[in-house]
């Protein structure tokens, strides 16, 4: 097995919506914000070599949206999905799997483009499967008021008219080659990859944790649809986390690959971030 950070993109998201009710005052110091109240963003998936199987956990926003649409996302930064598999040799054909953490449109998006001859929607992927599970489907497909904006039908129908859409099971690993961890705090059955990788495990955070500045239990996204529960959760995760000195990989954090955590007397905190090529090789 071969495991590669692939970079889709940077944008930018409001701070105060990143951090829920935790003042600017505090939050500020580990995430700065412009003028605009901005805060700086990561896209960052993660490509999975194993015999014959090249597997893509979640894709970035794509491009076929409106300039509207990214207008307001700040996009910035040279990054891009097929820059990133072809520094490692890889075409988005050669892609035989796509693993979704979640159907919200900067985790989904690069999942559909609109098609050469200008005729409709299509999977990016056409050799690939896409792996979701059907709690979350149907949550996305049905989306309730807060969510709605976020779970966009072209990045998510496409993908079942193509006939390309798989169900994980409660056996992920015969499917996909690593466990999955569901939390339903952020979205409903949102599921973050459990990968061991070189005598390691690597956590795959999606939007759990979504930078190192959110590692304090209290620190929720206003975007959570349950945030008791989501504190709940990353509280329960967090404390496995420091106990077996995970590497949880973040996905949204625009600078920092890979972080570890440590029990302190103020509760979990940051103990090292790391690049990937630094612990992985």
């Amino acid at each position: 097995m071969r495991i590669y950070p692939i970079q889709t993109g940077n944008f930018k998201l409001d701070g105060g919506a990143m951090f829920g009710v935790v003042p600017k005052s505090i939050w500020q110091k580990t995430n700065p914000a412009d003028s605009n109240n901005m805060i700086e963003m990561g896209m960052r998936s993660l490509l999975i070599e194993d015999g014959n199987k090249l597997i893509l956990i979640d894709t970035g926003m794509g491009n076929k949206q409106s300039d509207k649409f990214f207008g307001y996302y700040y996009q910035f930064g040279d990054f891009s999905l097929d820059t990133s598999l072809a520094s490692y040799g890889f075409h988005r054909d050669d892609i035989t799997d796509v693993f979704l953490t979640h159907l919200h449109f900067d985790h989904c998006g690069g999942s559909i483009q609109w098609n050469k001859n200008q005729t409709g929607y299509e999977p990016a992927f056409k050799n690939a499967k896409f792996w979701s599970n059907q709690e979350h489907w149907n949550w996305a497909t049905h989306p309730n008021p807060r969510e709605k904006a976020s779970f966009l039908e072209e990045n998510i129908l496409p993908i079942q008219e193509s006939g390309q859409l798989n169900f994980i099971s409660e056996n992920s690993f015969q499917q996909v080659g690593f466990n999955v961890l569901k939390m339903d705090g952020h979205t409903e059955k949102q599921m973050l990859p459990k990968i061991f990788y070189q005598g390691k495990t690597i956590i795959f955070m999606a939007d759990l944790l979504p930078t190192i500045g959110h590692i304090p239990v209290p620190y929720v996204m206003g975007y959570d649809t349950r945030p008791l529960l989501t504190i709940k959760e990353k509280e329960a995760f967090l404390s496995e986390a420091a106990d077996h000195d995970y590497f949880l990989f973040l996905e949204h954090d625009a600078y920092s690959e890979i972080c570890t955590v440590q029990h302190t007397n103020k509760g979990v905190r940051l103990k090292e971030t790391h690049k990937f090529k630094d612990i992985f090789n």
